[in-house]
């Protein structure tokens, strides 16, 4: 597996991470936990050294799994995880003053069993804190060791810039595929004016982008994106043309769609390190066969003129969740 570096930080991961969420909670029932582990393993043995979790997921249980599952390969992979969302009577609140991060970098280094949290992500940016006093906090951290890298989710440009201006950035996580490409406005330019590296997270638009999901597929009652508009039936069928293209580019590379789709990321820019989860063995080895399909400069450009002619259907997130972002 081929390494990136995310932005001018100096933190090297493989060219492809593994986000670990869909295996404790939203797509579904968890997946069962020696299951998991076997998984997170052969992702190793594979070739990953980025992994991707958060203490809201589960809540904490995907910590604890992914602490046990890469013990045996500490100094080897980089663990990112995330603050700034707690749960309270069953309900998430955004919640970054310092006190509640200090107490949440203490469970999660119990939890994934770590000296330090090597990429340590504000998981939303709360408004009723200043950046600034959070930036700060995470800027003791680190010099207490007990991070190593700072970096934020779905966060604006413009809180961004005030970040990192009181702790310099390693990363920033947020949506982007080729049915959400937002990110390329704004967020992208500011990103390598500064010298921050990209995480895209649902690479794969939620699996929508793999050619298996149609207006036919049924969703578990505890799957999430049941509650997505862009995953309702209409917009399933309407949005089908999108993966007709990626289908198409895919015959002709001898690959999948979703190898295209996280080829197509990996193009973008040297310093993007997509995120694709799962919970299958086979759909992991697809997914890292990604990183060796080549796309020509004339690929791309036919990807992207065919795109740019697709409308997409459908909002990525129900309105309560997408006020949550910062975009």
């Amino acid at each position: 597996m081929q390494t990136r570096k995310l932005g001018s930080s100096g933190l090297e991961v493989s060219a492809l991470g593994l986000g670990c969420m869909g295996m404790s909670m939203a797509y579904g029932p968890p997946a069962e936990k020696r299951e998991m582990i076997s998984l997170i393993r052969h992702a190793v043995e594979w070739g990953i050294t980025f992994f991707d979790t958060a203490e809201l997921y589960g809540p904490y249980v995907n910590e604890e799994l992914v602490g046990e599952a890469l013990a045996p390969f500490k100094g080897e992979v980089a663990i990112a995880t995330k603050f700034g969302i707690r749960m309270e009577g069953g309900q998430q609140i955004q919640c970054s003053r310092p006190e509640q991060i200090r107490l949440s970098v203490e469970g999660s280094l119990k939890r994934l069993g770590v000296e330090a949290i090597d990429l340590y992500y504000q998981h939303r940016v709360d408004p009723d804190v200043p950046i600034e006093e959070v930036a700060g906090t995470v800027r003791q951290l680190i010099l207490e060791g007990k991070v190593r890298h700072f970096g934020m989710s779905e966060a604006g440009v413009n809180t961004i810039r005030r970040a990192h201006a009181v702790q310099p950035l390693t990363a920033v996580q947020s949506e982007y595929s080729l049915w959400w490409r937002r990110p390329e406005e704004e967020l992208l330019p500011t990103l390598e004016e500064l010298g921050i590296g990209f995480v895209p997270f649902s690479p794969l638009g939620k699996g929508y982008l793999t050619g298996t999901i149609d207006e036919n597929t049924h969703f578990d009652s505890s799957d999430f994106r049941n509650l997505v508009p862009r995953f309702a039936v209409d917009a399933r069928r309407a949005n089908r043309s999108l993966v007709d293209l990626l289908k198409g580019i895919a015959v002709a590379k001898d690959a999948t769609p979703a190898q295209i789709a996280l080829a197509w990321l990996l193009a973008r820019k040297p310093w993007i390190v997509p995120i694709p989860g799962t919970t299958k063995l086979r759909r992991l080895e697809e997914n890292l066969g990604a990183a060796w399909v080549g796309l020509t400069q004339s690929d791309l450009a036919r990807i992207d003129a065919a795109a740019a002619n697709i409308p997409i259907q459908g909002e990525r997130y129900p309105e309560a969740l997408e006020k949550r972002t910062g975009l």
